[in-house]
């Protein structure tokens, strides 16, 4: 299992399961010079941790990160930077009765056939534990981009659980941090608590949408072809566990619209080009226009559920399952932090790209 890095520049690889000693990342390409310590990560870390309220898994993992690299009296070197998260609760015997059966929904078989060995203890390295490394990694990718283009701020959010949705009208990013779900719509929080809780009790689960916005990125990130800003987000967030579709700004609504409702149109303003609308989600041929950058992705509902399934075992034969242990009845509400954070490395990974090539050189309008 050799593929576990992704970014060009800024390079992410990480590495541990959920019931080892410890899992994490190795951040390679970061600029020196970048303030940064362990607390500035863990920030971002305990918007992820589990077993903060009873809607989220109640593992009890204090998710505190160590840096080990890469940084002499608070700063970057340059050097690769080595972040570990220790594990603390793990509870391997909640998953002695899988060990010879498959789960419905998870990696559980297909690592099997794959690889011929499997951790199933909490999914192993499947294990969407291991998107605690990726927030740390962002939280270093956050302090980098603090210091090379402060004005980027970036913001996640759910928009829909299951068959709820937010009321656009009622948006205000004051509530994000306001309630369990990073909901901006107070009233959507109080009708997802009632209907999250039934679902809880009853041991089942939901699945989740979940909008990211990167605000005053500036154009001309991204190359056109292969290189394109919307590819690498995509693959970003469709890296992330359960993740089962990814969109760019109008995504597959862009479909029903016709060519005059669809294209941005262009206006001169006082400091440069001002769009009429922003259905191309800040990204035009894969570069950025200087407008929000908007990405949308779906994650289906959490497989361990307290609900008989049947399945297979190893030798083939029929069975059924329960999954016990501790698991989020919407793996949604943790996975927020998780698609902030692969918004902030991809885009400093492009920014750092786009300085390489063209130093940050633009073409004049106006």
């Amino acid at each position: 299992m050799s593929i576990n890095s992704f970014g060009h520049l800024f390079r992410v690889t990480t590495w541990g399961e959920s019931h080892g000693p410890a899992l994490g990342a190795t951040v390679d390409g970061c600029p020196p010079g970048v303030a940064v310590d362990a607390a500035m990560l863990q920030h971002w870390l305990d918007k992820r941790k589990p077993g903060q309220n009873k809607y989220t898994t109640q593992r009890r993992e204090a998710d505190e990160v160590r840096i080990l690299s890469g940084v002499f009296e608070g700063v970057t070197t340059g050097t690769p930077i080595q972040l570990m998260i220790e594990n603390t609760d793990q509870r391997s015997k909640d998953y002695g009765d899988i060990a010879e059966k498959f789960r419905p929904g998870h990696a559980d078989i297909t690592y099997w056939q794959k690889y011929g060995i499997r951790d199933y203890r909490g999914g192993g390295r499947s294990s969407a534990r291991e998107t605690a490394s990726r927030v740390a990694a962002g939280g270093l990718a956050r302090a980098a981009l603090g210091k090379l283009a402060p004005e980027v701020q970036i913001t996640g959010y759910m928009t829909r659980m299951g068959a709820h949705e937010i009321d656009r009208d009622q948006f205000d990013w004051d509530q994000i941090d306001q309630n369990p779900f990073w909901v901006p719509d107070a009233q959507a929080a109080a009708t997802w608590a009632n209907y999250l809780d039934g679902l809880r009790k009853s041991g089942s689960s939901v699945g989740a949408v979940i909008e990211v916005v990167a605000r005053k990125v500036p154009a001309g990130l991204g190359a056109p072809v292969y290189g394109k800003l919307d590819t690498d987000l995509a693959a970003a967030m469709m890296s992330i566990n359960a993740v089962k579709g990814v969109e760019i700004g109008e995504g597959m609504s862009a479909a029903m619209l016709t060519g005059e409702l669809n294209a941005d149109e262009i206006t001169m303003g006082p400091d440069g080009p001002e769009y009429s609308s922003n259905h191309a989600g800040g990204i035009l041929g894969g570069i950025s226009t200087g407008q929000d950058i908007v990405v949308r992705f779906a994650v289906k509902p959490t497989s361990s559920i307290l609900q008989t399934r049947k399945t297979i075992t190893k030798s083939g034969e029929d069975a059924e399952i329960i999954t016990k242990g501790r698991h989020d009845p919407c793996v949604g509400i943790r996975a927020v932090p998780v698609g902030e954070a692969m918004m902030a490395c991809v885009i400093l990974d492009h920014l750092l790209l786009d300085r390489g090539q063209t130093g940050g050189e633009r073409g004049s309008i106006g």
